[in-house]
């Protein structure tokens, strides 16, 4: 009881430093949430939170890790300190923008449902679901729902919902670091292939071999 409390403030806190550190780059909050598409973004943003606190993922490394590919969590952490700062600046200043406020609703829309795709997976993997790429105790192949269709559904839904953020501020550097996510992605995605090809063996290889790792019918 009390990891899964300390484990909600974690998962709180980290949010409303993510969102504080965005309005303070835009500048003043009341011109922030000033705008409708933004105000809404928030909203989504809270609630996306809220929902997180509910899942069970975790950090474990279980019985078995691959360690080298920890380098993807500073660098995804760097690519969103600078998606928290560099898109609402823009913004603010009107430097790399593009489009109008049907660009903003559109961003709004994308950010709900990347952020609703990115925690259907951790719902449905509880406790096995780790931001590590290891191999947990009780650890079962899961190929049905989405995952019958691809592979990596919280990953596509992160994307989805990094570009709908940078889109919500009109922003070409938030379009930028989405793509530039992509790299560390792959690289994750890559390790935890592996890992689980010889864990699993010949049902991974069939599974991998009718599924789409990220994208259906492109990736």
């Amino acid at each position: 009881m009390q990891w899964r409390f300390k484990r909600s403030v974690f998962i709180v806190l980290g949010p409303i430093v993510y969102l504080g550190i965005t309005i303070a780059a835009y500048g003043a909050p009341l011109a922030f949430f000033a705008d409708p598409a933004r105000l809404a973004a928030t909203v989504v943003f809270v609630a996306l939170m809220l929902a997180a606190t509910f899942t069970e993922g975790n950090l474990s490394t279980g019985r078995r890790e691959d360690r080298g590919n920890r380098w993807v969590i500073p660098a995804l952490g760097v690519i969103g300190l600078l998606g928290c700062i560099l898109p609402a600046w823009s913004d603010r200043a009107d430097v790399w923008t593009f489009g109008g406020e049907g660009v903003r609703w559109l961003g709004v829309v994308l950010f709900a449902l990347g952020g609703a795709l990115r925690l259907w997976p951790v719902f449905v993997l509880g406790r096995r679901f780790s931001g590590l790429v290891a191999i947990q105790e009780g650890h079962e192949l899961v190929t049905t729902g989405i995952f019958a269709v691809i592979r990596n559904p919280s990953y596509l839904g992160l994307v989805v919902n990094m570009l709908g953020w940078g889109l919500v501020f009109r922003s070409i550097l938030g379009v930028i670091l989405t793509l530039a996510a992509l790299i560390p992605l792959v690289g994750r995605i890559r390790a935890e292939e592996r890992l689980l090809a010889s864990e699993f063996g010949a049902a991974y290889e069939a599974y991998r071999a009718r599924t789409w790792r990220l994208v259906p019918w492109l990736y």
